[in-house]
């Protein structure tokens, strides 16, 4: 039987959605097959934006439309035939997974005993332990300004709480737990202490105690978009980047004083309420936003349906401004009413929503003690996300330090803002800072905490130049030289890897393989007795993990390489808690063909086998005696890798390419890479092409393969570049800005 859990609230907007979120984040890291279940849905007319974002996270492979129970309507009928109705349909969702989140219903704005009594009946007529969410703040859903209200005391929790815990009792539903969401960030200890102690008095002392969580407030998560603020209004959008209709609105300036009166009321983050006449206010808003010396805005929404004049649209034309601006047709005080009211929804909302709902949920709650509450057991199946989950929390562990060179790319900076508000990693950005902060800001992002260096003037690159120009003297580089060179982002990026000012370098989204790598053979190099660098591809399947070498650099490998490659993988392997079985890959297995191929493979083993004993390895080997239990029984019985191999090494890189395209195509399966290995310092490359999951990866794997290098003590030049930083750090704390 599935394990389950029950997520509700006794009112609504207490941001149960965030909670359910976080939980599901927590049950895919280590559960296979994890659901989402709806009893009751919003809405009968379009999709439950809630179960649909939810639903795009859970790994049970379930259709949206069998994860909902009932309607509304159903409910409001016969509340009897509606619950046996919510139970037939769960036991279906509960048959194919191994975990349930389930959450409840919030079909009202109101606190409503009669709500949280139907959602206890469900949940104890589903046999699911209940996940109390109790909202922090005062008259939710009411008097609120942009989602923003004043939060409540720790005795206002208590009494919330003991009132929500006595409808569970009374519905004999059983309390697993209890989170405080959008709780006083000031207040954090002596509310959930108030929690515990109204739980402690309404469910009694000798009971087990129910462990109670308390999650501050967010401006950001509550806040709504620009998009659902334009939809408030009613609104259409006249121009700007569609994109940046994601950025959350903060505040409002309504604008209706002359231009040098708006621009010192202009705030970070605010929607701007410009009357459709007023074409000077506009304009100057849209240079100041573009201006260094002023607050980045959301939006500008102009009001009152006036069409702007044609040179004004024509002047508009020739900027290059992103920021969006909106017209409607009503008037100032409905606009402004209309936008305090808009509310902001997860679903639909910015990544900084996701990545800071995560964030505060993965702070504030204990992950284990809650599964380890809903007794879910670990399996032993290895699922891609599983795998990557496990990454992106060994990664966590690592804390390294990670730089990117190309810091004008979004792909870059989205990625960034999750890396550092998840604390996967340290980073530095490289390119101009005043241009990739405003990016980051007009795009909603937060990269607050990166360092962004400029290369071009980094007190660094003088020190650069002279180590460059020391290790390709021999090439008769000079320091002049050495100097233009070291303006490249990616000989400057691979050149704090090599002394020690980052752990590992991720670069390719805007460059080639050759301009990412070429660096790190120039500088870095390869580690001693390794002759050549190489790639792996982590191959994720539905139930495990596989590595196939080398899909990615080597065209076709002499014997000698492909041994280098194939004990590199079976490294790499180990790194990512592979256990290491290598097959070495041909078209003929054990001795049963010849041909110069063949051979190339069966020397390439013997090689393998005499510089690493340990290794279990196995070739000549045909893919499917590699990989089928049956096959590899048949064909070489009594092998131990031969139908359990775990690294693949292709003869070349024709065969390797093509077969892990194939694989992933096919099969399904999540191909994370590639992982370049051989080099003493992890330095990875992306494709042109890569997603931001790619580069989120990617910088975790860097982070894990830096964490395996061995920590050497600064020394000669290693000194001179750690002085140039401690004194750069200085600098920029004393000066408030973010070191």
């Amino acid at each position: 039987m599935a394990r389950s859990i029950y997520i509700t609230s006794a009112e609504g907007h207490t941001g149960k959605s965030t909670i359910a979120l976080g939980v599901l984040n927590t049950l895919v890291r280590s559960t296979p097959r994890v659901a989402v279940f709806r009893p009751i849905a919003r809405s009968t007319d379009e999709r439950d934006y809630v179960l649909d974002m939810l639903s795009s996270h859970a790994t049970a492979g379930i259709a949206y439309d069998d994860c909902v129970g009932t309607t509304y309507e159903q409910v409001h009928s016969d509340p009897d035939e509606a619950l046996t109705r919510i139970v037939e349909r769960y036991k279906a969702v509960e048959a194919r997974s191994d975990a349930v989140v389930i959450i409840g219903s919030d079909y009202t704005d109101v606190g409503s005993p009669t709500e949280l009594s139907y959602n206890a009946r469900i949940a104890a007529n589903l046999r699911s332990p209940v996940l109390l969410v109790l909202g922090g703040r005062k008259g939710q859903g009411n008097n609120e300004m942009l989602g923003q209200s004043e939060p409540r005391t720790s005795l206002d929790m208590s009494l919330v709480a003991e009132v929500a815990a006595s409808e569970l009792r009374h519905e004999h539903a059983t309390l697993l737990a209890v989170v405080v969401n959008r709780a006083d960030p000031n207040n954090l200890e002596p509310i959930q202490l108030a929690v515990e102690q109204a739980l402690e008095t309404e469910i009694g002392a000798d009971a087990h105690p129910v462990p109670v969580w308390t999650i501050p407030e967010d401006r950001y998560l509550v806040a709504p978009s620009v998009g659902s603020v334009m939809e408030a209004v009613k609104g259409r959008l006249l121009r700007g980047d569609p994109d940046m209709l994601s950025r959350e609105a903060l505040s409002i300036v309504v604008a209706g004083m002359s231009m040098e009166n708006v621009l010192p009321r202009l705030l970070e983050g605010s929607v701007i309420v410009i009357p459709g006449d007023r074409s000077e206010v506009l304009l100057a808003v849209i240079m100041a936003n573009s201006s260094a010396t002023f607050p980045t805005v959301s939006g500008i929404i102009l009001n009152g349906g006036f069409a702007l004049p044609e040179s004004v649209v024509s002047l508009l034309n020739g900027l290059t401004s992103s920021l969006p601006v909106i017209e409607t047709d009503l008037g100032t005080y409905d606009t402004a009413l209309s936008i305090t009211n808009a509310r902001g929804r997860l679903a639909a909302d910015s990544p900084r929503k996701f990545d800071n709902a995560l964030a505060l949920f993965e702070q504030h709650v204990d992950a284990e003690q809650l599964v380890a509450a809903m007794q879910v057991h670990a399996p032993e199946v290895l699922t891609p996300i599983m795998f990557a989950y496990g990454i992106f929390d060994r990664a966590r562990r690592a804390n390294k330090h990670i730089v990117l060179p190309e810091g004008s790319d979004d792909r870059i900076l989205r990625a960034a803002s999750t890396l550092l508000k998840r604390g996967v990693v340290r980073l530095t950005i490289l390119g101009d800072e005043d241009e990739i902060r405003r990016r980051a800001s007009a795009l909603g992002l937060d990269i607050e905490s990166a360092d962004v260096i400029n290369p071009e003037t980094s007190e660094l690159l003088e020190t650069f130049a002279q180590e460059y120009a020391k290790l390709r003297a021999h090439k008769g580089m000079t320091p002049e030289l050495a100097h233009d060179v070291l303006l490249d982002v990616s000989y400057f990026g691979t050149m704090m890897v090599h002394l020690g000012l980052a752990d590992g370098m991720v670069s390719g989204a805007a460059h080639t393989t050759a301009h990412t790598i070429r660096p790190s053979f120039e500088i870095i190099k390869t580690e001693p007795g390794v002759s050549i660098v190489s790639s792996v591809f982590l191959m994720a399947l539905a139930d495990r993990v596989l590595v196939y070498g080398d899909c990615a650099v080597n065209p076709d490998p002499t014997a000698d390489q492909l041994a280098d490659i194939a004990i590199s993988s079976a490294a790499t392997a180990q790194q990512f808690g592979i256990e290491p079985r290598v097959a070495m890959l041909s078209y003929s297995t054990g001795e049963s063909g010849s041909g110069a191929d063949v051979e190339k493979v069966r020397e390439a083993t013997r090689i393998v086998r005499e510089r690493r004993p340990d290794l279990l390895v196995e070739g000549p080997i045909q893919y499917d005696a590699a990989a089928d239990a049956a096959v590899g029984a048949s064909k070489m019985p009594g092998s131990q890798v031969a139908g359990r191999a775990t690294v693949f090494i292709f003869p070349d890189l024709n065969t390797g390419n093509n077969t892990y395209k194939a694989v992933q195509r096919s099969a399904g399966a999540v191909a994370v890479g590639p992982v370049l290995q051989g080099l003493r310092k992890p330095v990875n490359d992306l494709s042109r092409g890569a997603l931001v999951e790619d580069i989120l990866n990617t910088v975790a794997i860097t982070a894990i393969q830096a964490a395996t290098e061995e920590e050497a003590p600064l020394t000669g030049v290693m000194q001179t570049v750690a002085a140039h930083q401690a004194a750069a750090h200085q600098s920029a704390t004393s000066n408030g800005g973010t070191a």
